[in-house]
């Protein structure tokens, strides 16, 4: 896509002020589109409005937001709308990782988990769509994870179960819209360099990981974008990944669960504390 076709538009990244929702920011900016961008730490939204601004001469808006409140979405939505701003670009990328067994936490930190990585990506395709299908133009982008593809692990419980609903919800978002100009992707990365595992805990773990399974956030918001372009309703992040998800796809039930069980404390934190 070229620089021009994204003139005038506005994109919504949520989760903006780190990691991947940066690095979509930084991707849709020098491509020339505007954004609203969203999260709970104003000094790193201004930060990287600033940047962006200097960097390519967009307009950028932020619009600091706790998505685990049960007003947020529509807190958001009015704010976007009194400045008189229509999305035509969602990224819903706002997330993160609960470690420890199902029973470890507190059901409100389950509560607010799935909040922010389902029912605000949800709500915020429900009040945002139907402008985008009006104007005929619109692109969704939900990040989901590898971990949707693959079986559920010991430990960060609903992790994987929320990736796989983003998947699915893209999916049938996706063939919902066909005729409509809103073209819906579900990105899905592996391992990626950014702020995730040291939020989740699981830095200390994820570190012995071989180099060969990461990516950067950069490279990830590049495919997802262009992904997006095409019309690809799920796109899995680089090769490694896609062998990943395709080997798990061939094996048996019983095996790819054994694998997983084997393979789970090398990437989830699975302690009761």
């Amino acid at each position: 896509m070229t620089l021009s076709n994204y003139a005038s538009r506005f994109a919504l990244v949520t989760g903006a002020s780190a990691g991947i929702g940066t690095a979509f920011a930084r991707e849709f900016a020098a491509r020339g589109c505007n954004l609203v961008l969203t999260a709970r730490r104003e000094d790193r939204l201004r930060a990287l409005a600033d940047e962006l601004r200097a960097a390519h001469g967009v307009r950028v808006e932020c619009i600091t937001a706790d998505l685990a409140q049960a007003s947020a979405v529509e807190d958001l939505c009015a704010e976007i709308a009194r400045r008189g701003i229509a999305i035509d670009i969602l990224v819903n990328n706002a997330g993160y990782g609960v470690p420890g067994s199902f029973l470890a936490p507190s059901w409100p930190t389950h509560a607010d988990f799935i909040r922010v990585l389902m029912t605000v990506p949800c709500e915020l395709v429900y009040k945002l769509l139907p402008g985008m299908q009006q104007r005929g133009y619109g692109r969704i982008l939900n990040i989901a994870s590898l971990a949707g593809h693959v079986p559920g692990s010991a430990g960060h419980t609903l992790y994987g179960a929320s990736k796989a609903f983003l998947i699915k919800f893209s999916q049938s978002l996706a063939l919902e819209n066909t005729a409509t100009g809103v073209n819906v992707c579900a990105v899905c990365p592996g391992f990626t360099y950014s702020e995730f595992h040291d939020v989740s805990g699981t830095r200390g773990i994820v570190s012995k990981m071989p180099k060969w399974m990461w990516m950067d956030a950069a490279d990830v918001a590049r495919i997802g974008v262009d992904a997006s372009e095409r019309g690809e309703i799920v796109c899995v992040t680089g090769r490694v990944n896609r062998a990943i998800k395709s080997l798990f796809k061939l094996l048996p039930d019983r095996f790819a669960l054994r694998s997983m069980q084997k393979r789970s404390k090398a990437f989830r934190a699975q302690n009761d504390g």
